[in-house]
């Protein structure tokens, strides 16, 4: 765009016999534009509008989703429509939503919010924030309740993030959780902060529980425990977690299962987390080109806590651990057990409520969708099975079988009247008084 200086210098240049060129090299512009204003196409001052941004599809399935969801996040919607074939930019996007006011207004949340926040370094291979972050509505068979419970890793330095979803926040499951995560963020750094979860200290001093410290040992960490109150201590993995619930949970289907979520959570940080673009250092890259120079420890092995769930065996004798299943003597069909894992073991136990193990199995990897049974509990079943069925034929489901005399009796003693038809007051009736009284009666009167 040309301002008005600019254009009365480019017209009286070119009274002057000055070529289009000579003018635009002069005035530091695109021969095209010179010429668009020389021959009044374009006015200086006006700034000429921006192209069709392809939006006007896209409007009513935004405008529709918002009123859904009115606090939903622009950049989880602006995925959904990608998903759906916008190819413009989000700034575009963001700009067209303002324009257009598709977003409702919320009275409660108009209200400004913030406070003053200082800037901490977080030098490479220092710091890795933990935090769990509670998902509400998980889908119902899950059988996790009212919310979901997710514990996020992320690397202070690179912002680099990981999660994994735990049906407990009990000790052994978060342990489990950080071995997962440690080795899904590539290694070790040297210290690990946690807000005051009761699983790694004592809330109300923040000291460091004896349990947990073997832990930290184990792996060689030292632990950093937030002031109370102080969520900005560990904004990373807050943030982290802000993304995990309105860009990844938001849109999970209902028809997904536990491990299908996991996979589904792994893809979307290395397809969305790590492909941001940060400046740290005066250096602009990708998350995870940051998170590749931060020189990580490799972890040992897990650290060998006991993990116990309970389980529900199905009438085929098999119990769900894990995105597998695992077979089990028949007598324990439809009943309740317990599944053991140690962490870093091979074997998983199945066990009564009593302790007694009763089956031991080698553990399958996660989410393969496996069914491992053992030999001894297939012909124990069949043998049980083939007990329990019977060579009688089926009832008539459509055949008349009115109430027999015993029901009937028993119907009488409830409503107090007689089960006999043909004399209401419980009176019995002989019928040769009446073939007596109807002798010789030959004609009607």
């Amino acid at each position: 765009m040309l301002t008005q200086e600019d254009d009365v210098d480019a017209h009286a240049l070119r009274k002057r016999g000055w070529s289009i060129s000579a003018i635009a090299r002069h005035l530091g512009h695109d021969r095209k534009t010179i010429r668009a204003y020389l021959n009044g196409e374009r006015v200086a001052g006006v700034r000429a509008p921006a192209a069709a941004s392809g939006f006007d599809a896209y409007a009513i399935y935004c405008r529709e989703r918002l009123l859904e969801d009115p606090h939903l996040w622009a950049m989880t919607l602006f995925d959904e429509i990608v998903a759906l074939g916008f190819v413009q930019s989000y700034p575009t996007f963001t700009r067209q939503l303002r324009q257009c006011s598709l977003r409702p207004h919320c009275e409660r949340c108009s209200a400004a919010k913030g406070r003053p926040v200082a800037i901490i370094d977080h030098p490479a291979g220092e710091e890795t924030q933990w935090d769990w972050v509670d998902l509400p509505d998980p889908p119902a068979a899950w059988g996790w309740g009212n919310n979901a419970s997710l514990f996020v890793g992320a690397l202070a330095h690179s912002g680099k993030w990981r999660g994994w979803l735990a049906e407990s926040k009990d000790q052994p499951h978060t342990i489990d959780a950080l071995d997962q995560i440690t080795r899904s963020l590539g290694g070790l750094t040297r210290v690990w902060r946690f807000d005051r979860m009761a699983t790694v200290c004592h809330p109300g001093s923040g000291k460091v529980t004896a349990s947990f410290a073997g832990v930290a040992k184990h792996y060689a960490v030292q632990v950093a425990i937030c002031p109370p109150r102080r969520g900005n201590r560990k904004g990373v993995v807050e943030k982290a977690n802000d993304t995990a619930a309105q860009r990844w949970w938001r849109n999970l289907p209902d028809d997904i299962t536990i491990a299908e979520a996991q996979a589904s959570l792994d893809r979307f940080c290395e397809r969305v987390g790590d492909a941001r673009r940060r400046v740290i250092d005066d250096q602009r890259a990708t998350v995870a080109a940051h998170a590749a120079g931060e020189r990580l420890r490799v972890p040992p092995a897990a650290f060998p806590a006991t993990l116990s769930v309970v389980r529900k065996v199905t009438a085929q004798a098999l119990v769900a651990f894990r995105g597998n299943r695992y077979s089990t003597p028949p007598e324990l069909a439809l009943t309740t057990v317990n599944v053991t894992w140690r962490l870093g073991s091979p074997l998983i136990d199945i066990a009564t409520p009593s302790g007694i193990v009763i089956a031991r199995h080698r553990l399958a990897p996660p989410g393969a969708g496996v069914m491992v049974r053992d030999h001894g509990h297939v012909a124990a079943l069949d043998i049980a099975a083939m007990a329990a069925s019977t060579s009688a034929p089926p009832h008539r489901r459509k055949q008349r079988i009115p109430p027999g005399p015993a029901a009937r009796a028993a119907a009488a003693a409830i409503t107090g009247t007689s089960t006999n038809k043909d004399c209401a007051d419980g009176r019995v009736v002989d019928l040769s008084a009446y073939a007596k009284a109807a002798k010789g009666r030959n004609t009607l009167t």
